[in-house]
Formats: structure tokens, sequence, C-alpha cells
């Protein structure tokens, strides 16, 4: 794989990556399926009965929500018409809420807006970068933030308790309880897997994750098809051995790495690889479906690449629900992908038909 088509490569999943966090599409509340993708939108005068599940680059809530909302995502927006009858539990980049919220409120994000429209009819607790509150919150406000302003508009009917860097209560703001600084705060956000806090659902993350991984194979096909088919056919036919040097390329990597690291100069040449390598395993990860989802249809004689990227991919998540197993199977496809991904760097695989452009595209191409 030549260094230009590396760095094409490379700056396809980049662009891939800020897609995914801020493309605009809509999943319908009427519709009441499990709604993931790039945005999620409960559109004005629409009404989602139940608990709103969401990962995404954007949830808006302009309507109304018959339950809680618990969410992923870069943006969470209720807006002034917005409602939500239960609780709000999300992990964002930037939180907004002009609407009414009956119950309480959980967030842990860079930035809370809580406008001067806003009602939250129980607690407020956040963790954030920079906080605002400029409307009502019936009960009690939590912070730990980096920045925590109450404005002129905001009215507290119980007691603020925060930890903050700065810290100010604007004149006209009205706190019915105490005001007091807690420089140990722990604040109950919603971090996936916290028992003591919100949980996001773990089909939540798979479904977003599975979506995600789908759009990154199908970049990964279209921008070097070549290279997708010698990574396949390396993978199919030479199994053992990929998984071998994948497993080396598991430890050796790290270890040079922080080898790297002991020396002054190799301070940032580490930094940037290990990122580098965490990119390269998850790009591995989906070669590596690739190759299961090539190697079950080639057991019913059916050749698509397309068809192997959305049945290794569909296995592997399902798969994950299992306890123990799921995680062996994810391990072992990363370390076979890992593993064709090094062999077909140094020119492997690419003797067969498999290596044509064309391949790629059609159902009737050879897999292997």
């Amino acid at each position: 794989m030549s260094s230009s088509s590396v760095s094409r490569l490379l700056a396809v999943v980049v662009a891939l990556l800020v897609f995914t966090g801020s493309a605009v599409g809509v999943a319908s509340a009427q519709a009441q399926q499990a709604p993931f993708g790039p945005a999620v939108t409960v559109a004005e005068g629409e009404t989602y009965s139940g608990t709103l599940e969401a990962a995404a680059g954007t949830v808006v809530v302009a309507g109304t929500v018959d339950g809680d909302v618990q969410a992923l995502a870069g943006n969470v927006v209720v807006t002034e018409t917005g409602r939500v009858t239960g609780d709000v539990g999300v992990a964002a980049g930037s939180v907004t809420i002009d609407g009414t919220v009956d119950g309480d409120v959980r967030t842990a994000s860079g930035t809370l807006l809580v406008g001067s429209t806003a009602v939250i009819g129980g607690n407020l607790e956040a963790g954030a970068g920079d906080v605002r509150l400029a409307g009502t919150v019936d009960g009690d406000v939590t912070v730990g933030a980096d920045s925590f302003l109450v404005g002129s508009t905001a009215v507290v009917g119980g007691s603020v308790t925060y930890d903050a860097e700065t810290f100010g209560v604007a004149d006209g703001a009205s706190v019915a309880g105490t005001v007091t600084r807690d420089e140990n705060l722990v604040t109950t956000t919603p971090v996936v897997g916290d028992p003591d806090g919100f949980v996001l659902p773990e089909s939540v993350v798979a479904a977003y994750w599975l979506l995600v991984n789908l759009v990154l194979g199908a970049v990964l096909l279209l921008v070097a098809p070549r290279f997708a088919a010698r990574v396949t056919n390396v993978g199919t036919e030479r199994t053992v051995r990929s998984g071998g040097v994948g497993l080396l390329a598991l430890v050796g990597v790290p270890v040079a790495l922080v080898l790297t690291l002991l020396t002054v100069v190799g301070i940032p040449l580490s930094i940037a690889g290990f990122v580098l390598f965490a990119l390269v395993l998850w790009v591995t990860s989906v070669y590596g479906a690739l190759v299961l989802g090539t190697w079950l249809l080639s057991l019913t004689e059916y050749e698509s690449r397309w068809a192997a990227l959305a049945v290794g991919l569909l296995l592997v998540a399902l798969v994950g629900f299992v306890p123990f197993a799921g995680g062996v199977l994810q391990f072992l496809v990363l370390l076979v992908g890992l593993g064709a991904f090094a062999l077909a760097l140094r020119g492997e695989g690419g003797e067969t038909g498999g290596d044509s452009a064309g391949a790629v595209g059609g159902d009737e191409a050879p897999v292997a």
C-alpha cells in the first residue's frame, strides 16, 4: 500500500469520526424504534412514548417524550417547545435545556446550558467544564465544573452545592436554600457502567458502534479496495499465521512505544504512536470482521465483500453480549485482522484474483 494511499485512508477515517459526531439525519419518534444514527429528533408536535434511548451525533427533543431520555451523543438539546415527563440522563459534548423536564436531570458533558425558559421539576446534577444556569430548578442543584454561573433569571427551589474554579451568582438570582462549596464533591453523573448513576443501555452502545463500524468498513472497501482484498486473502488463507503476527504486534508495538517514551526526544513520538496504534486497532478490528464474514459466506458459496462485512460485524456485535465467549471472539477477530493487515502491508495476499479493484464492488467477485 503506497504512502499516498495510507495518507488518503487516514484522512477519510478522520473525516468519518467528525461525521459520526455531527452529521445530520433523522430517526422519527413516531416509528417507536430504537433510535441510533447521526441524529435523533423528536419533532415539535410529536410524542415519543416510553424511554428514549439514543446514541447519536445529535439528539433534539422539540416535542414530548412521555418517559425518560437516556442518551450518548455529541450534542443534546431540549428546545423551548420540548418536554420530558421523566428524567434526563445524558453523556454528551454539550447539553442545552430550554424546555421542561418534569423529573431529574443528570449530565456529564463539556458544557451545560439551562436556559431562562427551562423548568426542571426535580434535581439537577452535573459534571461539566462550563455550566450556565438561567432557568428554574425546583429541587437541589449539584455541580462539579471548571466554571459555574448562576444567572440573574435563575430560580432554585432547593440548595446549591458546587465545586468550581470559577463561580458566581448574578444579582436577581433566587436560591431558596444554602449555597455551599464542597471541594470533595462527587456527582452521580451518567457514566456508562457506573452502578450509582445513569447506566447507558449496552444495546444502545453496541448498536451505535455497529453503525459506525459499518460506515468505516464501507470506507475501507471504497477507498482501498485492492488492499482490502489482500487483507481478506491473507486472513482467510493464512488465519493461524495472521493471528500469530497479530499477537506479536499487539504485544510488541506497545512495548516499543513505552521504550521510546523513556527518552526525552521520543516522548512526542511515543504519544503520537499510541494514538496511531489505537486507530490501527480500530481499523483492523473491522478488517477482522470482514475476514470472519468472508469465511462464513464461503461455507455457503456466496461471494460478496459487502455482505461479508455486514455479516462479520453483526456477528461480532451479537456475540459480544455473551459473557466471556463474546470477548474471546472479539479478541481473536482483532488478532487475525491486525496480523492480516500487517502481512498485507508487506505485499502478501495479492497473488490471487481477489486483488483486483473491481472485485470489491460486485457479488460475483472472488473473495479469497
